[in-house]
This record gives C-alpha cells, sequence and structure tokens, in this order.
C-alpha cells in the first residue's frame, strides 16, 4: 500500500541520540573512488539550482517523495499561487490542499501531511521559521527537524542542504540509494532512511555543504541516467568494474 511507502520519511516522536555511525575503512575509499570518477561525468561542482527560504523547501521536499520533479515542482507553484503564504495554507481544507497538489504521488496522503507538518512547527517555534537552524551543528538541526512527526531523514537533510541555510547535510533519494546499493556501499536491506548516516559517514566530516550536495547529486543523476530501475546501462557505466552487481546486471 502507498501509504507504507510514504511512511518510512515519518519518524512519529523525538528519538533519543544514536550512536556515531562508523565508516568501514574500504568502504570509505570505495566512496571517495566513486565520487571522484562521477565527479567529471557531471560537472562538480553543480551549481545549486534551489533559492527557497527552509520552510518552502521543508514544503517542497515533503511533496517531491515518489514524484518526478516536473510534477512536485508543479505542484509546489500551485500552492504558491493559492495561498498568500504557508500560513494560509494551515488553515485551509485539506480537500483544497488536494486539489493544488493532484499531480504528485498520493496527494491524499500528502495534503493533511503537509498542514499537519507546518502546524507542528508553528506551535512549536510560534512562527513559521526555520532561519534559526543556521546557529546549530547540522546533527542538532536534524533532530529537530525529525522531532516533527512526519518530517524523516531525507526530508531533514533536504531542508539544510538545499535550502538558502546551505548546511552540509547529505540527502539520499530513491537513485542515489539505488546506485549505492548496487555498488555494495550499502547493505541490501538497508532502507533509505538508516542509509543516510551510513553513506555520510563514509564521506570525510571535513566536506563543505558544496561537497555533500555534489556527492548527492551525481549519485542521483548517475541512478537517472545510468544505473536505472530497470535494465541498468551497465555497458556505459564508469563504475562498472567497481560494482558487485554488474555481472548480474549484464546477464539476459
Amino acid at each position: 500500500m502507498p501509504t507504507a511507502d510514504l511512511r518510512t520519511e515519518t519518524v512519529p516522536r523525538p528519538r533519543r541520540k544514536a550512536a556515531s555511525t562508523v565508516a568501514d575503512p574500504a568502504l570509505a575509499e570505495k566512496a571517495l573512488v566513486v565520487h571522484a570518477r562521477l565527479s567529471p561525468v557531471y560537472g562538480c561542482p553543480i551549481p545549486y539550482f534551489h533559492s527557497l527560504d527552509p520552510v518552502s523547501e521543508l514544503v517542497s521536499s515533503l511533496l517531491s517523495h515518489r514524484t518526478r520533479n516536473a510534477e512536485s515542482g508543479r505542484a509546489f507553484k500551485a500552492l504558491r499561487a493559492r495561498f498568500p503564504d504557508w500560513a494560509a495554507l494551515i488553515d485551509a481544507d485539506v480537500p483544497e490542499i488536494e486539489a493544488a497538489i493532484a499531480g504528485v504521488t498520493w496527494p491524499e496522503l500528502k495534503a493533511p501531511r503537509l498542514r499537519d507538518v507546518l502546524r507542528a512547527l508553528r506551535d512549536r517555534c510560534g512562527t513559521l521559521d526555520l532561519a534559526f537552524l543556521a546557529g546549530m551543528d547540522v546533527e542538532a538541526a536534524r533532530a529537530w527537524l525529525q522531532a516533527i512527526p512526519g518530517v524523516g531523514p531525507k526530508t531533514s537533510a533536504a531542508v539544510l542542504s538545499f535550502s538558502t541555510l546551505r548546511m552540509p547535510a547529505l540527502p539520499v533519494d530513491s537513485h542515489h540509494h539505488r546506485v549505492a546499493q548496487r555498488l555494495g556501499l550499502i547493505g541490501p536491506r538497508v532502507d533509505v532512511g538508516p542509509a543516510h548516516a551510513i553513506l555520510r559517514a563514509q564521506l570525510p566530516a571535513a566536506w563543505s555543504a558544496q561537497d555533500l550536495y555534489d556527492n548527492h547529486e551525481i549519485l542521483m543523476l548517475h541512478g537517472q541516467q545510468v544505473c536505472h530501475h530497470r535494465r541498468p546501462a551497465c555497458g556505459r557505466c564508469v563504475l562498472v568494474d567497481l560494482c558487485p552487481s554488474a555481472p548480474a546486471m549484464r546477464e539476459p
């Protein structure tokens, strides 16, 4: 059922701080080799195309789950046109929100989630403003966001990395996750949520927001353009010699 997939991003209540993830040295080395090979292919450093404030990026990220960029972008613009500000969305009826975002995957689930997340943010802060996160370290900021029901690891990382905050957080989308699994950087049973900490730990702690943004983008783009969900183009993959999955993928 779609609800189960959508809820993989949900963190219903605050959790105790997890122990730090320690990367396997061999996998950390492999992650850097992967990054170095893909960087010239996709033109790093990749210019940021996001210019949204953190709350707007929060809305955009919630819309984007399991949805093509064109459709989530259209839905975001429709919300902007329909509501003068995000506070007005909080006071709207769910059917009105759902109609505005009709093109996304599971609008019937995302409409109430959008309203509830923004309402929880307002109730917690007294305002719809996340600029204060800039004064926190990345892990503390992510934990603060993930204490809001409906906000999970991908959304918290996207808000910090993609918004005007430009903080060094690593989002992992479904394409990024698929490539990492096929390369053996994460295990076959590691879901997208837990993959965030594992993949971030494999990269240098001192990497900048731009470095981590590039890493996410090149793995995502590689998943979209080469390492497809079905019939990956292993014959033109610059990582084929590093990929334990390639022999099986090449079989007819």
